[in-house]
């Protein structure tokens, strides 16, 4: 093979970043480590005009979507404000349905899984996509397992993504499995990306926090939390500094945090967890240790029931050389 070829599938409304974090990444990677065999990126859209996109920016296609013939090494179809329509476009998803069977691998980011869906791509099969359409697309493709939780999927050679900068996720495992985990790092580093996230970690980034509660009980006790996870956070020792009961302190974690006081806690503790496994060289046992975990398996237990990994792996697929 004298190159990879890539097609970024594109149509009318479009989301511009799904498509730009594939591109870009690829490109970079190209700069980076001249792999062998390289990269060719190119955008395919329908009759190969310009395509609007849902920001209103307008992008050239290099192809036509109906002109293009395999064979490709990878074909992704973007996800965008248009996908619906596109979807029930019966042209434009023979299409895709077509250059998928001339694919080495077959990928969607965000919404485009609709399109995979509507092509029978995903017959079969567990996928994601958008978070905020997982229980539309579920809906209206029984035979699909959909997952709203991780960041990307992977089944054989078809792989989904979530929304929007779950693109760059994909497009950095792409790297890592055509090039190795070295030049996926670098691409991670010169697009100053925070993370480089593993597939099965939920869509919700571990470092995002929720807004405070609006009830000032419970904002000064969830505060506390956060500022000491190291200290007696049983319900009974934050009730006591909160001045009510066990019972009273559950019923406003419950109304204003949408979960039980002791829950809360071993979600924060092991959010803290994660901030310190990838920001600094601490052992696993002393993290754990200043996050409030009694043992080093205890930690390891929370961790992969929020996260689907150990904090080892973790660590081991963030830290950046």
């Amino acid at each position: 093979m004298g190159e990879r070829h890539v097609v970024v599938v594109g149509y009318a409304s479009a989301e511009l970043l799904d498509i730009a974090c594939v591109t870009t990444g690829l490109a970079m990677a190209n700069g980076l480590g001249r792999p062998s065999p390289p990269y060719r990126v190119s955008v395919a859209g329908p009759g190969g005009a310009p395509i609007v996109c849902g920001s209103g920016l307008v992008l050239q296609a290099q192809h036509s979507l109906e002109r293009l013939v395999g064979p490709l090494d990878t074909l992704v179809v973007s996800g965008g404000l248009g996908f619906e329509e596109a979807a029930e476009d019966a042209r434009l998803v023979g299409h895709v349905r077509r250059l998928a069977r001339e694919s080495r691998r077959v990928a969607s980011v965000c919404t485009g899984a609709g399109i995979l869906a509507a092509a029978g791509l995903l017959d079969g099969l567990r996928a994601t996509t958008h978070w905020r359409y997982a229980a539309q697309l579920a809906a209206r493709h029984p035979r699909i397992t959909v997952d709203p939780a991780p960041i990307f999927i992977r089944e054989g050679n078809v792989y989904t993504a979530a929304g929007v900068t779950s693109a760059l996720d994909l497009t950095l495992a792409f790297i890592e499995e055509d090039h190795g985990a070295e030049l996926a790092r670098q691409v991670s580093r010169d697009l100053v990306t925070y993370l480089q996230r593993p597939g099965n970690q939920a869509q919700m980034s571990v470092f995002t926090a929720a807004p405070a509660p609006d009830n000032d009980l419970v904002r000064s006790i969830t505060e506390h939390i956060l500022a000491h996870p190291d200290h007696d956070l049983g319900t009974a020792a934050l009730a006591a500094r909160a001045g009510v009961t066990p019972r009273h302190l559950t019923r406003l974690f419950t109304e204003h945090t949408g979960q039980a006081p002791g829950r809360y806690v071993r979600q924060a503790r092991t959010e803290a967890a994660a901030q310190l496994l990838t920001t600094t060289d601490l052992p696993v046992a002393r993290i754990a240790t200043r996050c409030g975990f009694g043992t080093t398996e205890s930690l390891r237990l929370a961790f992969t029931s929020r996260y689907g990994i150990s904090p080892s792996h973790y660590r081991a697929t963030q830290t950046r050389g």
